[in-house]
């Protein structure tokens, strides 16, 4: 469906898959794996159809960071699903205590209904078919709404779709920010949200409405700390890629440095290196991914002037300052920055990178926890006492340690955010709950001994049960 910018036809669309799923509540395990590899064949058959759209959409998108980030990282998820899919829908034995013998007990995963996907723009591939996955391993249906900024791959994803599903299995959403209120209005069995902090509230206030339950991927301004003992070259090489990835447009991309005092400068001119073998060029270069439209490259560009005036050091890493035209802004360091900045008050979801000195442990973990609880946090260190202390003094949705953002492509780990970075979490068995209602069964046979806890109460059997159990 295209430009759907009407409520009844929205919520008309929603009746027909709810009236679907009421046919089939739950559906087998033959059925969920015909979905998933259905959906697999969608990604194998079109993979170059994708690519090109997402580029399309990016001005320049590198090839490689579109089958990094979108096709390897969905497929991934989806054979991980189908492997797994069996054990996750058997029943799960829980335990009874002796005051309720004899009887047993079972969590059984129920499909919700009709999920409801909201896509952002910076991965619209693995950020709609990735949850739609886990949806359709825990037997829903789905309505899945693209973001606005990505036409192409919304266009090419709504005409692939229905070669692959029922038109009341899954149904792509295309349309503007009317048309996504309109949707985050719907009354799902499920709602689920990637993007902005701040369109996260909104849809979780419209969701209230109808007491819908949501899943909320946000972001924020996800740090790396650098240990004193680490060698730099060692700390940026696990870093910048999951910088340059997608040119820094990314929910989980590194947002600023901690290093150790005395060594921004050193910090400054390993990542200049490094980043100068990686991408010799900018402009024209297929391998550098374009910002995606012009109003997010004034934005950048409008964070830099905002930080340069207010007396940071700006630094680009590469003298080619990139083509206006296709967008492409080379990786760019900030150093001497202060809270008073912008780039240091919002997410940056670019290639800046700001960097940022500190004294000791102590004041690292005290500038994290100062700040709202950030998507993911980074670690560059070989010293265990040092990982042990981040990890238990700050919170973040996930971490990496020696590494950056490779933990959301790992299918066994949840991916979630915690307070201003999202609520809930999906990837894996996590996806699969998410998407499921968590039934508890309580079974007794044909013997019970309950009747004997009948009124009138004060009896010896009520003395004896609570002698034995409230202690």
């Amino acid at each position: 469906m295209s430009q759907m910018d009407s409520q009844a036809q929205l919520h008309q669309l929603l009746n027909e898959h709810k009236a679907a799923f009421s046919i089939m509540p739950y559906p087998s395990y033959q059925q969920r794996l015909t979905h998933l590899q259905a959906l697999k064949s969608l990604m194998l058959d079109n993979q170059a159809d994708l690519i090109n759209a997402m580029s399309d959409d990016f001005g320049n998108r590198s090839s490689d960071d579109s089958k990094l980030g979108d096709i390897l990282t969905t497929v991934a998820g989806i054979n991980y699903s189908m492997s797994r899919l069996k054990q996750w829908m058997k029943p799960e034995k829980r335990h009874v205590g002796m005051l309720f013998q004899p009887a047993s007990a079972r969590v059984e995963y129920q499909p919700l209904g009709v999920i409801g996907i909201m896509v952002p723009w910076n991965y619209p591939v693995f950020l709609s078919l990735g949850p739609l996955t886990t949806a359709l391993a825990a037997g829903n249906r789905a309505m899945i709404k693209m973001s606005e900024f990505t036409p192409k791959t919304s266009a090419l994803l709504a005409r692939l779709i229905p070669q692959y599903f029922d038109d009341n299995c899954v149904s792509i959403i295309e349309g503007d920010a009317k048309v996504a209120a309109q949707f985050s209005a719907l009354p799902f069995d499920h709602l689920f949200f990637t993007g902005s902090t701040a369109v996260g509230k909104m849809v979780m206030k419209a969701a209230a409405d109808n007491l819908v339950p949501v899943t909320l991927e946000l972001g924020g301004k996800s740090p790396v700390i650098i240990d004193d003992e680490i060698p730099l070259t060692t700390a940026v090489d696990r870093l910048i890629m999951g910088k340059t990835l997608n040119s820094g447009q990314t929910c989980v991309a590194p947002d600023y440095i901690l290093c150790p005092q005395g060594k921004a400068q050193e910090l400054s001119n390993i990542l200049a290196n490094t980043f100068a073998t990686m991408f010799p060029t900018i402009k024209n270069n297929l391998d550098y991914t374009s910002v995606v439209n012009e109003g997010q490259h004034a934005r950048l560009k409008g964070l830099v002037d905002d930080a340069k005036a207010k007396g940071a050091t700006i630094k680009s890493l590469s003298s080619d300052t990139g083509c206006i035209k296709t967008r492409q802004l080379p990786l760019t360091l900030l150093l001497n920055v202060s809270d008073e900045m912008k780039v240091m008050q919002e997410e940056i979801f670019g290639p800046l990178l700001p960097i940022i000195e500190y004294d000791s442990i102590e004041q690292a973990i005290a500038y994290v926890n100062a700040r709202e609880r950030p998507l993911a946090l980074y670690i560059c260190s070989f010293n265990n006492a040092f990982q042990n202390r981040l990890l238990k003094e700050t919170h973040s949705g996930g971490v990496c340690i020696n590494d950056t953002a490779m933990h959301v492509g790992v299918e066994d780990l949840p991916f979630g955010g915690v307070g201003a970075s999202g609520m809930g979490s999906y990837h894996g068995i996590e996806g699969f709950k998410t998407f499921s209602h968590a039934k508890a069964v309580f079974a007794r046979g044909r013997i019970s001994v309950a009747k004997q806890l009948f009124p009138p109460y004060g009896k010896l059997v009520h003395k004896l049960v609570y002698k034995l159990f409230i202690r």
